[in-house]
């Protein structure tokens, strides 16, 4: 067999040329002006309105090409009729794909053939006899499409046009890095280019669950992380990791295993990369950074916070030591830091306002610098760093496409296969309980990790998810690895003694343990266990090397590998030794929520009903419901009988009268007023909350307003079932919120059901990618259009009658030429820009017949 080269070298340009000639339609006059780049897309001659290529002769063409590519090879070495056939209907899919092309030819001549070709659709199987000659066959037309290119007369000013604007914006980010970078010390510069490589390689791998058999259990940043979305106090939603863009302080709210900790190390690695070419307009802010890593419950020792000299000593960082005297205020003072404050829940509630004190010091000393601390929702109380100039952000729920993308990227990393990630995607949208449990990371990574080990069997609640996470990580880990050990533990044993250990720091308010308390724990629990024959020590080193469970983050102190692992197994030593008053004393403290919740599902009927009727004791009915006092007393008072209600869902047998006693506190407490409470009320509620949602009828704008906040926070199809109910309601705001609710749930399901159905007056439809134009378009198009994502205006042209769009509201980074789009919406009179820069660009292109506004509120 020929080599590709070899191949495209013999079919001639005079001869195949005419031929790709034809799958692009003749120059327009005017191409060249080189600041309108057209797409590949709106080049094609069997697309648009230039069509002049049917699918048959486009057919027809591949056939040809195929034909010349055999007879290049020779009259022994050339493919068969039958595998000429399926090389043509293979070429033809390949060409027609041309059409789908998000790039114009400048990017595609920067491509090269190779990468180009990897762009192109591929068909699903080739047989054996066709493999050989495909990849050869696809290159060399690909080689010629980019000679073809390459040769128009717009090429060549386009080219040098992009080069400019590459140059213009790498002299653009260098102004911005020595506006941030001052004069350093060749010491200091040295000592950083070592310290940002330490930092991608510290925390460019996070712990992917279930892949403990015969693949690491580390997945790579890059092929793991999930862009989640976070939303303000307005409830309007942006990705998380942009959580920094135009805000210098941020204060990130998220639930266990929400992804918290997984977008501080994405941060950290994309700073230290500093691949300026990858941040694109939104981070901008991160050019020149360092970036500090401070893990709360390791940094925070006798509840004192390190100073800036001892943020990498803190830490336990290999550098420590190696720094410059004076760096790390150095880069404090010049405002060049990136200082992320990880778990202000995971340290003691009476190290907490301590901790907020040296952070004020910190920012008041060392002004422009960029701060991130993150916190579970109720760890610290609302606007508890607003005086400090923070923005609160709460992380969501995962959509259903986040799901989607999440179990694809899973099944990805552990070599399984792709059926097994569409079966377990089918049973997570139509079993109810399922699609409660998939709602952050943490509980993804565990139902992809069981439906593997499983066959495809799964839990229906988190108490069975937990305890099979457990089974799995403790029994067929070593089993399926075929890993020896001389020290045998049962399953049993190990979660005896990791509750122990589970159980003391809980009691301790901690979420890590000094190895000597770890071996003291064990010796006096050994001592109950005559079948196991080693010391505590050789114990302990057993169940960091075996279970999975326990790790070593820093020299002689252990933690668990998450703290919901932590909370689970210290309930159940909570239950099993009737710990029953201290759990209730501590039921209004944020890092017990989860525990008081394990402790119901896993006790038995006296048991729970001994902590319901303890969570709600004492509770007033009348004075509940009065949310008009606020006071320290209610705030505890309806945490506590929330958190009673959210307790209902684990409990499998409750009597009747503390069930309806519990749902009446809380019922007098609904709808939410406002969307912090409607995030609160789900948070700790979840589904249960959902059954006692009321309306539409009987509510005020805002109470609507925020139950539907409430409902798409579940993103469940209970929760679409009540929003449903409000797709008639006539208040915008509620409109609004009904239509930006859209890219929680399945895209189409959601359109049929509440998108379709909502009236469209004065109410611009968001669209985050082309499935919702698509979606759209099926409905008959809307007047009003909101771009977000990467969708930009020129993708409406392939997907939308543009006669219809009047307004259109554009995110900051959809805005480009408008002359290459504008043509394409005769009706339009309304630009909706919020970036103040994009709207001044855009107000020398726009005519006048086209309003332009920073809010659509402002019409």
């Amino acid at each position: 067999m020929e080599p590709t080269t070899a191949v495209a070298a013999r079919l001639a340009s005079a001869a195949v040329a005419p031929l790709i000639r034809r799958l692009f339609a003749p120059q327009p006059e005017g191409a060249r002006l080189v600041d309108r780049p057209i797409r590949i897309s709106g080049l094609v001659s069997f697309k648009g309105e230039q069509q002049t290529l049917g699918e048959k002769d486009l057919h027809r063409l591949a056939t040809e090409l195929v034909d010349r590519a055999a007879a290049a090879y020779g009259p022994h070495e050339a493919p068969s009729a039958e595998t000429r056939r399926e090389l043509a209907d293979a070429l033809a899919l390949a060409l027609h794909s041309l059409g789908d092309l998000d790039m114009d030819d400048v990017q595609a001549v920067r491509l090269g053939p190779e990468d180009f070709a990897a762009r192109l659709a591929r068909p699903r199987h080739l047989s054996a006899a066709a493999e050989p000659y495909y990849d050869p066959l696809l290159h060399a037309a690909s080689l010629h499409v980019l000679n073809f290119f390459s040769r128009r007369s717009s090429f060549v000013p386009r080219a040098l046009t992009e080069q400019t604007r590459t140059l213009e914006r790498l002299v653009a980010l260098t102004d911005l890095l020595l506006e941030r970078v001052p004069s350093r010390l060749a010491e200091d510069a040295r000592f950083e280019e070592r310290y940002v490589r330490h930092i991608a390689a510290k925390h460019c791998d996070i712990t992917i669950y279930g892949l403990d058999l015969d693949q690491a259990r580390e997945w790579h940043l890059d092929a793991a992380y999930v862009s989640l979305a976070a939303t303000d106090a307005t409830s309007m939603p942006l990705p998380a990791d942009r959580a920094l863009s135009g805000r210098d302080r941020v204060l990130l709210r998220g639930g266990a295993g929400s992804g918290k900790t997984t977008l501080v190390q994405w941060l950290a690695v994309t700073t230290a990369r500093q691949k300026y070419e990858e941040f694109g307009d939104h981070l901008h802010h991160l050019v020149g950074r360092i970036p500090f890593v401070l893990p709360l419950r390791r940094v925070v020792r006798d509840g004192a916070p390190p100073t800036p000299d001892e943020f990498l000593r803190a830490v336990r960082s290999s550098v420590a030591g190696a720094e410059p005297p004076g760096w790390t205020d150095r880069v404090l003072s010049a405002g060049r830091a990136l200082v992320l404050v990880d778990g202000m829940d995971e340290i003691p509630q009476r190290d907490r306002e301590t901790t907020r004190r040296w952070l004020r010091e910190l920012m008041t000393d060392f002004p422009g610098n960029l701060w991130l601390v993150t916190a579970r929702p109720s760890a610290v109380a609302e606007d508890w760093l607003a005086a400090e100039g923070f923005t609160e952000l709460t992380l969501s729920t995962m959509s259903h496409d986040d799901v989607t993308d999440f179990v694809r990227r899973w099944h990805t990393a552990a070599a399984a296969p792709p059926d097994l990630a569409d079966a377990l995607l089918t049973a997570v949208r139509t079993t109810t309980a399922l699609g409660h449990l998939a709602v952050n990371p943490l509980m993804c990574g565990m139902l992809c990790a069981l439906h593997r080990e499983r066959n495809g069997f799964l839990p229906h609640s988190r108490k069975e998810l937990y305890e099979a996470g457990l089974r799995m990580l403790l029994e067929r880990r070593d089993l399926e690895r075929g890993v020896q050990d001389e020290l045998r533990l049962s399953s049993e044993t190990q979660i005896l003694l990791l509750q122990k250990l589970a159980h003391w720091m809980i009691r301790n308010d901690t979420a890590e343990m000094e190895r000597a308390d770890a071996v003291a724990q064990l010796s006096r629990a050994l001592e109950y266990m005559p079948h196991v024959q080693a010391p505590a020590e050789r114990v302990l080193a057993h169940l960091l090397e075996r279970s999975g469970l326990l790790r070593e983050p820093a020299h002689d102190r252990l933690d668990f590998v998450h703290r919901t692992f932590q909370d689970y197994l210290g309930a159940k030593a909570l239950v099993e030794e009737g710990d029953f008053p201290l759990l209730l004393a501590n039921a209004d403290r944020d890092q017990w929520e989860d525990v008081v919740r394990m402790a119901v599902a896993l006790g038995r009927p006296a048991e729970r009903e001994r902590i319901l009727r303890g969570l709600v004791a004492d509770i007033k009915r009348d004075a509940l419901s009065d949310i008009s006092r606020p006071t320290l007393a209610w705030a505890l008072e309806f945490r506590r009988a929330l958190l009673a209600l959210a307790c209902l869902e684990h409990a499998t047998e409750v009597a009747p009268a503390t069930r309806d006693h519990i749902l009446g506190l809380t019922g007098r407490l609904l709808p939410p007023r406002d969307a912090e409470t409607a995030r609160i009320f789900m948070a700790l509620g979840g589904p249960l909350v959902l059954g006692l949602l009321p309306g539409p009828e009987g509510l005020t704008d805002d109470a609507a307003w925020a139950t539907v906040i409430a409902a798409a926070d579940d993103g469940t199809e209970v929760g679409l079932s009540v929003i449903a109910r409000f797709r008639g309601h006539p208040a915008l705001k509620v409109r609004r919120q009904l239509v930006w609710s859209w890219k929680r749930f399945d895209c189409r399901r959601y359109a049929e059901e509440v998108v379709a159905r909502v009236d469209p007056t004065d109410l611009y439809f968001p669209c985050w990618d082309p499935e919702h134009v698509e979606a759209l378009r099926a409905m008959g198009g809307r007047e009003r259009i909101q771009l977000r994502g990467r969708l930009r205006p020129s993708d409406m042209t392939e997907y939308l009658d543009t006669d219809r769009i009047t307004h259109l509201w554009l995110a900051r980074w959809t805005y480009r030429n408008s002359r290459d789009w504008l043509p394409a919406f005769p009706r339009l009179r309304t630009v909706v820009l919020e970036d103040a820069e994009e709207r001044s660009a855009a107000a020398a292109e726009l005519p006048p017949h086209i309003t332009l506004l920073a809010d659509p509120d402002q019409e």
